[in-house]
């Protein structure tokens, strides 16, 4: 190690002890963020472990609650127009910023005029794409000239002021929207869409989130940053709900080393971890029970077929490889996914999507596979090859290996190739593959964003007209029930024809200790400081 490197990291462990002695006169949450974030930029962020701290200093039209549900945030109501496309927000009164200047309509405006700027190069900037001139803004809009010019179109840029969210007043935020969006309170308490302080922005431009420059209109405001070591937030007194924030202090403790962090979870150096090494679930349940918390997130990891290629165009291939999967085992404890959707997805009552077969014996499974395989001429002695495409990750190879002998018996012989996540998904993306493991974590709370996965990162090429109908029909209903009948006749009609084949639905991995109060396990797997308590 350099001498510049060791005399950092004792400074850091220097920091570090000083910081968690603090505790001693006052309620400090120690949490293991597993990452370093780049920014305490809301609408330059684009990871979760960013937007842990950046949700605990900003707080958006609306936030979330202990379960991960959109309540009032830094609005005080707001009213829906008939017909679903214009939203009219009412600040709060006592909301202001931790310096004591009042937030204000603009403050709002900016936020989502800076989420949109082409400038920002914002990564979430589609997460918005519902709000009028959204798009365009963002990557600019195709102008249709055939009439009068010889080029068919050309790409014309909006100007910001176009963007569909106006400040009325200083207390009034009006959003209008190109389409009804049933999860747009949802997407207002996600971290791309939070204000940013006008009046700093104005003093310090693009520096305005650094530390000492900063201010908070949330419960918490950052105070100290060592990069690669630790970020220190405390109370904002500001705040118009301090009397019930319960904690003094967070420290986010930012190197990404799961093992690690449980070594000193068990030391009881930390109070919460937000991920530990998937092969320590059982000794965790078996030393502290309670502790591990593995819920299901809003997200599914599965296998694109490329249905360009002659064996995998054929359904019943398609279905003998999902149907002799025993997805049971090729987890860690989350749960086996048979569709697209996850359970707790938001605006989508009814039954989750599960075939009759999942119910079946899996030596019948396995049986009925090995039939439609014979029936499309594969057997054992002459087997189909294919080839499993996966990032080169330890996991994605555990998995692609277990698939690959399970897929034996039926007459398939699995080939692993390997590659790094960028050539991987590059691969995808042109089609050059047949098997590719693939997966999305949902950015909004809602069932139709998983089910454009068909149409968007549509890497296996599937295409059935009806589904793609169903889709455009849900996204023009406003009547929630029968939105949510239409996106479940679509999942069943991709499922039913294995237009991928999902493996199981991503779980959340935290450790939270006894001391910790107010953790409740959710869907969207975000966890505010604001209703999180510490006892000795």
């Amino acid at each position: 190690m350099k001498i510049d490197s060791l005399l950092q990291a004792v400074a850091a462990a220097g920091a570090l002890a000083l910081y968690m002695g603090s505790a001693a006169g006052a309620a400090t949450l120690q949490m293991y963020n597993a990452g370093d974030p780049r920014t305490l930029d809301p609408q330059k962020a684009s990871h979760d472990w960013e937007d842990r701290p950046i949700s605990d200093y900003l707080e958006g039209l609306m936030t979330l609650d202990a379960g991960g549900r959109p309540i009032l945030g830094q609005a005080a109501s707001y009213d829906v127009s008939e017909d679903a496309l214009v939203y009219t927000f009412t600040l709060r009164d006592d909301a202001v910023w931790s310096d004591g200047t009042p937030v204000t309509a603009k403050d709002f405006v900016l936020g989502m005029q800076r989420l949109e700027d082409p400038a920002i190069a914002a990564g979430n900037a589609h997460l918005m794409y519902s709000v009028k001139n959204a798009k365009g803004i963002n990557s600019g809009e195709l102008v249709d000239l055939s009439d009068w010019a010889e080029a068919p179109a050309i790409l014309v840029e909006r100007p910001l002021s176009d963007l569909g969210v106006k400040a009325l007043d200083d207390k009034t935020v009006e959003i209008t929207l190109d389409a009804p969006t049933p999860y747009l309170l949802a997407a207002l308490a996600h971290y791309s869409s939070y204000p940013v302080p006008s009046h700093v922005v104005e003093a310090k431009g693009e520096a305005w989130s650094e530390i000492g420059n900063l201010v908070a209109n949330g419960p918490f405001i950052p105070v100290e940053w060592m990069p690669g070591s630790l970020i220190r937030s405390v109370k904002n007194e500001a705040y118009y709900d301090a009397d019930n924030v319960k904690l003094d202090e967070v420290v986010y403790h930012l190197p990404d080393d799961d093992g690690a962090a449980l070594s000193r979870y068990r030391a009881g150096e930390l109070d919460m971890l937000s991920s530990f090494p998937a092969d320590q679930y059982q000794q965790l349940q078996d030393q502290n029970p309670g502790e591990a918390h593995v819920a299901p997130l809003l997200g599914v990891y599965y296998y694109a077929m490329n249905q360009t290629d002659p064996a995998l165009a054929d359904v019943n291939v398609r279905k003998a490889l999902s149907i002799s999967l025993n997805r049971e085992a090729l987890g860690t404890g989350e749960p086996p996914a048979y569709g697209l959707v996850p359970p707790g997805t938001g605006n989508y009552e009814g039954e989750q999507y599960l075939p009759d077969w999942s119910g079946e014996p899996y030596d019948q499974r396995v049986e009925e596979a090995r039939q439609l395989m014979a029936g499309a001429g594969f057997t054992p002695d002459k087997p189909l090859h294919l080839q499993i495409r996966v990032p080169a990750d330890e996991n994605d190879g555990r998995v692609a290996r277990a698939v690959a002998s399970m897929w034996e018996p039926i007459g398939v012989e699995a080939e692993l190739v390997e590659a790094e996540e960028e050539t991987h998904y590059r691969a995808l993306q042109v089609a050059d593959f047949q098997i590719g493991r693939a997966g999305w974590l949902m950015d909004q709370d809602d069932a139709g964003e998983m089910l454009d996965r068909l149409k968007f990162g549509n890497y296996g090429r599937y295409s059935n007209s009806e589904y793609e109908g169903l889709l455009a029909k849900a996204a023009a209903e406003l009547d929630p029930a029968a939105r949510a009948g239409l996106l479940h006749r679509a999942e069943a009609i991709a499922m039913d024809e294995f237009g991928v084949l999902p493996i199981y639905y991503y779980a959340s991995r935290w450790v939270v200790s006894p001391k910790v109060g107010g953790f409740e396990d959710n869907a969207v797997n975000r966890h505010l400081a604001r209703w999180l308590s510490k006892s000795e």
